[in-house]
């Protein structure tokens, strides 16, 4: 890995549930911070989506193994608060 992620400027917290915190979400359950660092991890600007809704499909963990989604929402009330939102 040559290239480096991006270093957030800040971090803020969910407050309620939207989109924006369903994708960080998907991404921090997997181990990763936001997209933008999952594909310069992996090498790639391709992340599996659901077609009608644009919700992450399925992601690569560290380890190799995969997370799959479903289509619904994913990110249950009680984990809004711990998830975390990255400013550039």
């Amino acid at each position: 890995m040559t290239e480096t992620s991006p270093q957030p400027k800040s971090m803020v917290r969910g407050k309620k549930w939207s989109e924006e915190v369903e994708e960080a979400y998907r991404f921090q359950l997997a181990g990763y911070r936001d997209a933008a660092e999952y594909k310069i991890v992996h090498n790639t600007d391709h992340v599996d989506r659901w077609p009608h809704n644009g919700y992450v499909k399925k992601l690569v963990r560290r380890d190799g193994c995969f997370y799959y989604y479903n289509k619904d929402r994913e990110c249950p009330d009680k984990d809004v608060s711990k998830t975390k939102l990255y400013q550039y």
